[in-house]
């Protein structure tokens, strides 16, 4: 392992091969940022990106898509809101979302369905999805979404379908939806100046697992066949989950110590392009957040706690990083960055920027179709923004609509 430089990249500048349909640069933002995080959508660094996910809508027994969270997805009224406007307005952040859309022409902003807490905790998806009924409802009420409330299209994020059987009716769920939403955008159809007939595409994309008892359940040639694009979440390989301490998002395995990479990035992606996934519509996840261990002397050991965190135990938003007496390092046969207080014996395994560039870097090596965030809001500013300096690198290369 080697010590990181500190301000200025120590690996060589990435070269994104080209890539015949553009890069994106997609990153999800939370609705409850407006809360304890005080992070509300003008905050969000909209021209670095090409793709906003907001998250997360929910799911009834039923089937039908409803906003989770009212006050702040469509009523939250901000000082430039009027109380006395006529008609059913909306407002909120999917407002201000609108509004950052007429500022920046090249953003699509799509809304993001299910998440952890609604589809693995509560598992809100498994009954309706069952059912053909249930998952018409399910896209019907998509369409509709699209319709009020002006987005883009849809991000499905289902974690995870317990066997192929789930698998199936995922696949069955997204074909349904495209259906759908191209039937709509047949309704939509125009002339333009010139007179050719225009009509609006609407996107649809998915969060996507990289662990392997997951992936095998997802017939992922076929669901790349319908769907836009997918959001690889390449991280949380590692975590408070396990008895010893493991790289969060490394880009390989470490063979002189495999219990510090439980998975790693290049076999996932491999994983994905051998089932048939086209390289151009994989877009390469990152976190903005490490995850932190006490008490333990290195990767693939023991450990005894996980820290404070910015706002939940274990968890350090970027911004935060690295903690104050830490150094950092860079793991070369992992292809990992990370933090470690001698003292303490705490370490936090992170993308730092330098990080950030060298899986740029991976990404343009195999042609992957862009890169996604989880989650904007903890991000860095200036010079130690992931987001804005990898999109330095990609932006002549960005998608362009």
């Amino acid at each position: 392992m080697t010590r990181s430089s500190s301000g200025s990249s120590s690996s060589s500048t990435p070269t994104p091969q080209p890539n015949p349909t553009g890069y994106r640069a997609v990153a999800y933002y939370a609705n409850w940022n407006i809360y304890a995080r005080n992070f509300s959508p003008p905050s969000i660094p909209a021209p670095h990106l090409t793709h906003l996910l907001y998250s997360f809508a929910n799911i009834r027994p039923d089937g039908t898509v409803f906003l989770s969270d009212p006050y702040a997805d469509s009523d939250r009224h901000t000082a430039d809101d009027s109380w006395s406007e006529a008609g059913t307005n909306v407002y909120g952040n999917i407002k201000a979302l609108q509004l950052l859309k007429t500022q920046n022409r090249n953003l699509k902003v799509m809304l993001s369905i299910g998440g952890w807490t609604y589809t693995n905790t509560n598992k809100n998806m498994d009954i309706p999805m069952g059912t053909e009924a249930g998952r018409r409802a399910f896209a019907q009420s998509c369409v509709g979404m699209i319709k009020d409330y002006g987005f883009d299209g849809i991000d499905v994020d289902w974690e995870y379908p317990t066997d192929t059987q789930q698998g199936s009716q995922y696949l069955s769920l997204l074909t349904e939806m495209r259906t759908q939403m191209d039937a709509y955008a047949d309704t939509l159809v125009y002339g333009d100046q010139y007179g050719n007939e225009m009509k609006p595409k609407f996107l649809l994309s998915i969060a996507a697992p990289a662990a392997e008892r997951n992936v095998r359940n997802l017939p992922l040639g076929r669901i790349a066949r319908v769907v836009d694009f997918i959001n690889l979440m390449a991280y949380d390989y590692a975590g408070a989950w396990r008895n010893t301490t493991g790289h969060t998002s490394n880009l390989y395995a470490s063979s002189s110590n495999p219990l510090g990479t439980p998975y790693n990035t290049a076999d996932v992606v491999t994983s994905y392009l051998s089932a048939g996934v086209p390289a151009s519509k994989l877009i390469l996840g990152m976190s903005l957040y490490g995850r932190a261990y006490t008490n333990t002397q290195g990767f693939g050991e023991p450990y005894n706690g996980i820290g404070l965190g910015s706002f939940e135990p274990g968890i350090y938003d970027v911004k935060d990083l690295p903690l104050a007496g830490h150094e950092e390092f860079y793991d070369e046969e992992a292809g990992a960055s990370y933090s470690y207080h001698e003292g303490s014996g705490m370490l936090v395994s992170y993308d730092n920027v330098d990080m950030a560039l060298r899986k740029v870097d991976y990404m343009g090596k195999r042609g992957l179709g862009g890169v996604m965030w989880w989650e904007i809001s903890s991000d860095g500013t200036g010079e130690g923004s992931i987001v804005s300096n990898v999109s330095v690198i990609i932006d002549a290369k960005m998608v362009k609509v």
